[in-house]
């Protein structure tokens, strides 16, 4: 999965960060930007406020939730607008390579018209549904819901106007025109055979939401547009439902008030990649075990588990340890090869620590206990770490120690002096949230100010000129991200509706095995999306269908929260698709064909660890 725009620039939905420089901006954007990055303000400052009143002057602010949703939806939605004009929606680009250079920019004009039809087909879908809207009044701050609906439109119409653009400015007007003629062919060869589409009941699930998503993901359309699309096609040819509710659904999909959590910890790695608390972390836990054998693995592997507590984020977790840690390991013996490949699967290990915003979004869209998540997550990733670790141990068995001496106490004083500020954080976030103490949105809103306020006495600060650009870049990242999980909500509710959900409970529950046969169905499940859409997007589609039927024979919620997690992150990270694997590879400036070899014991195991979860419940359950 690539950035939308030139090979070789890559996204992680867990971990929201780019690699690659945006393409320029337009410059009639930039209010947008500048309003996107106040609306983020506007919902940190409710946000710490509420936490202010609720937990210091006991007076809860009754109008604070409200206001921090209004200011929220309207962000995600310009968000999404800017992630277009910067092209930082996530998409699946493994198979353009593929396609004959020839044809190449036609299917790439092909994309952008198809996207650009979506868009200015929903335009008055959300016209009229922000127009519904404001014949409901919200609670506390009085005001007509069509206020925060009215971000949908305006979403959707700066979307559709910048598609336009690109489109235009493609400048191959043949491809434009053929585009067009053959998506009107389509659209009117299946409106004359809707009555036979009818009479197919849910195969058109597999036409629709399975066919037609899928080659859209292989002709490189955004991940959030291909749900988007197949949907709206499913609806109109093969579905009684009006288009008008998918308005609802993705409005539901993408502004729970658990969300405000994402864009919020999406900043908080932004500030771990400025200040540099992510590197404290790694020079003292190299400090403390670097002279031991296979030493700089260990501190490869606690790093990942640590940073990743701080941000949230893989794509920033991996720039992070990388360049401290692969001069000192290549000098040790180890090959880049076999260094990127433990780097990969460290990252799919500390996906379950928190704050990971994967869990958060599983938290919403499964009803799940954030809180059990947070908790379990920890013990989740020490199992991980442990494989990991023993098989680190025996690849490290002819390590070249020469020259490596132990650190001397005052200097492993001094790193841990530097580090302990930043050390806290992850412990911090998990016991305000695992203890219930405050939501996973206050704890991001109180640790980004304990974050900023440590990083500004203690680590050199931020310098001024960079925080709105940081401000614009979490609002473009977490709109990006909340349009997926919008469109893939309004994809999952389409399945759901159609009835696959009943008969899939029928299914399953027939089954020989139970839950045993359910489980690793699961895995496998898991497995294979994490290597094609990544975690988000697969959860939200998921997991309002899996839950149901994992709790009919009795699983527990945290513990198939684990396993699925943990299966994703693995997927995640195996070749040939597995994005996660390519980003580790760009971090390290390797080629994936040397990395490839060398990541699948890792790999293995992973798959030992994720065994032992999935079958002792306790791992999961245990402290919860």
């Amino acid at each position: 999965m690539e950035l939308a725009e030139e090979p070789g620039a890559e996204v992680a939905l867990g971990g929201i960060e780019t690699l690659t420089e945006p393409k320029k901006a337009e410059a009639w954007m930039r209010p947008v930007e500048l309003v996107a990055a106040a609306l983020l303000a506007v919902m940190m400052a409710t946000v710490l406020a509420n936490v202010v009143c609720r937990y210091v002057l006991h007076q809860p602010l009754i109008w604070g939730d409200e206001l921090a949703s209004l200011a929220f939806i309207w962000m995600a939605m310009l968000g999404a607008a800017i992630a277009v004009d910067r092209h930082e929606h996530l998409r699946l680009t493994i198979f353009l390579p593929l396609i004959p250079e020839r044809i190449r920019p036609w299917i790439e004009v092909a994309g952008l018209v198809v996207t650009c039809i979506l868009l200015l087909r929903l335009l008055p879908e959300a016209v009229s549904y922000a127009y519904e809207e404001s014949f409901v009044t919200s609670p506390a701050l009085g005001l007509p819901m069509s206020w925060r609906a009215s971000a949908l439109p305006a979403g959707i119409g700066l979307m559709a106007l910048l598609m336009v653009l690109a489109t235009v400015r493609t400048r191959n007007w043949g491809a434009i025109l053929s585009s067009l003629v053959l998506v009107g062919a389509i659209v009117e060869l299946l409106w004359a055979g809707k009555p036979t589409l009818a009479s197919f009941g849910n195969w058109n699930l597999p036409i629709f939401l399975g066919l037609a998503v899928a080659l859209l993901l292989a002709i490189g359309v955004p991940i959030a547009f291909c749900f988007a699309t197949g949907t709206l096609a499913y609806l109109t040819f093969a579905s009684h439902a009006p288009v008008f509710v998918m308005m609802g659904r993705i409005d539901e999909g993408m502004s729970s008030l658990i969300l405000l959590s994402v864009p919020v910890f999406v900043l908080l790695g932004c500030i771990l990649d400025e200040t540099g608390m992510g590197r404290a972390i790694v020079n003292f836990l190299a400090s403390l075990l670097g002279h031991v054998k296979a030493g700089m693995s260990y501190v490869l592997l606690g790093s990942m588990f640590l940073v990743s507590g701080i941000s949230g984020s893989k794509v920033s977790d991996m720039a992070t340890v990388a360049p401290a840690l692969f001069p000192e390991m290549r000098r040790r013996g180890h090959s880049p090869a076999e260094i990127t490949a433990l780097l990969a699967t460290g990252a799919a290990m500390a996906d379950t620590v928190p704050p990971s915003i994967v869990l958060i979004v599983l938290g919403s869209a499964a009803g799940v206990s954030i809180a059990g998540l947070f908790k379990a997550g920890f013990v989740i990733a020490m199992v991980l770490l442990l494989v990991l670790a023993v098989l680190a141990r025996w690849k490290a068995r002819g390590e070249d120690m020469t020259g490596v001496r132990r650190a001397r106490p005052g200097i492993i004083g001094r790193t841990l002096l530097v580090a302990a500020p930043a050390l806290v954080l992850p412990f911090l976030i998990r016991s305000l949230v695992g203890g219930g103490i405050a939501t996973a949105t206050e704890v991001s809103a109180i640790a980004v100010v304990y974050a900023f306020l440590i990083g500004v006495v203690l680590y050199g600060g931020i310098p001024r000129k960079r925080i709105v650009p940081m401000l614009v870049e979490t609002v473009a990242m977490s709109g990006a991200i909340l349009l997926i999980l919008g469109t893939a909500s309004a994809m999952s509710w389409a399945l759901t509706q159609s009835g696959f959900a009943r008969d899939l409970t029928a299914i399953m529950t027939a089954l020989p095995g139970g839950a045993v046969i359910f489980m690793l169905a699961s895995v496998v499940i898991f497995l294979i999306l994490g290597c094609v859409l990544e975690g988000l997007p697969a959860i939200v589609l998921l997991a309002p269908i899996m839950f149901p039927l994992a709790r009919a024979l009795g699983l527990n919620d945290i513990h198939y929260s684990m396993v699925i997690v943990t299966a994703m992150n693995i997927g995640l990270m195996a070749p040939p698709i597995g994005i996660g694997f390519y980003i580790a590879c760009k971090i390290a400036n390797i080629s994936p064909d040397a990395v490839m070899g060398r990541i699948w014991p890792y790999l293995v195991a992973l798959l030992v660890g994720l065994g032992v979860i999935a079958a002792v419940p306790a791992i999961s359950t245990a402290f919860i």
